[in-house]
């Protein structure tokens, strides 16, 4: 639990880092830098024996899938979302892991689609206000498909780790990062202007906390915290960062926000995540 609790203080505070370097950074350019650090941090762990050419790239593109075209359209969304805005939407992904389990499962859960449907609501209750902009909804549909992204590439992670039980997570991460540093990194290569990178010791210090820190040595964490806790608490500490998010955008950045829409729309958020999760009473034998 307390690694968990950590490991979500340290991610709480990235959402209003990246909005800061978003005002001088292509988002690409964060994606690609934030990923090859943390790959730098998974290379010493990196164990390719045993391992099939074949596991290798499935690891490689789900790492793309992932994490890749995961952090081009979250970074993307801070051009148009404030921080905290970001942070709340980041609460749907346990809706599309729901949903995608059931549809590689060939079921569905009626309560999977209300939660969804639910989700969208909470959305719309942040972020539609008497004038909304087209920015705003360009925001949305890049978080959402960041969202859709990590949490395809977790159930693709979590079927193919259930075939090959002999892998451990230590060994091949670095596979992941790989692939999505390789997505990554000519997308930025033909984005951005390197020669004009505010490249200043505070921006820098951002991205190594980033890449090393949030990215690198938080996912390495989790993974060692989610082995000591039940998995109702692990759960529930998934989005925990979301709170902790956006508290430390309004206290920390100063950024502003309509409490009451940003409540109603949590609450609505929040329903939706425990109804997608929520598992029917099993029926008691006689």
């Amino acid at each position: 639990m307390p690694l968990l609790l950590l490991v979500s203080l340290l991610w709480a505070f990235s959402f209003g880092l990246i909005k800061h370097l978003t005002a001088g950074f292509d988002g690409a350019f964060i994606s690609a830098a934030r990923l090859g650090l943390a790959l730098l941090v998974f290379l010493p762990f990196l164990r390719l024996r045993g391992i099939a050419p074949r596991t290798a790239f499935a690891l490689a593109g789900i790492g793309a899938l992932q994490f890749g075209l995961m952090y081009l359209a979250y970074n993307e969304s801070f051009r148009f979302l404030k921080s905290h805005e970001v942070a709340v939407f980041t609460l749907t992904t346990p809706i599309f892991v729901t949903l995608l389990a059931d549809a590689f499962d060939r079921t569905l859960r009626g309560p999977a689609l209300g939660a969804a449907l639910l989700a969208v609501l909470g959305g719309a209750a942040i972020v539609v206000k008497s004038a909304p902009t087209a920015g705003t909804f360009t925001g949305v549909v890049l978080i959402q498909l960041s969202n859709l992204a990590f949490a395809l590439g977790q159930v693709l992670y979590r079927r193919l780790r259930s075939t090959r039980p002999e892998l451990r997570d230590r060994d091949v991460f670095a596979l992941v990062y790989l692939g999505a540093f390789a997505l990554t990194l000519p997308v930025s290569l033909a984005r951005t202007d390197f020669a004009a990178l505010p490249l200043t010791p505070p921006n820098l210090a951002i991205l190594l906390y980033l890449g090393l820190i949030a990215s690198g040595l938080g996912f390495f964490l989790w993974n060692i915290g989610a082995t000591r806790v039940p998995a109702g608490t692990l759960a529930v500490m998934n989005n925990a960062k979301i709170p902790l998010a956006v508290a430390v955008s309004l206290l920390v950045f100063g950024e502003t926000a309509d409490l009451t829409r940003l409540a109603i729309g949590g609450v609505l958020l929040g329903l939706a995540v425990w109804l997608a999760e929520r598992r029917p009473p099993r029926r008691s034998s006689l």
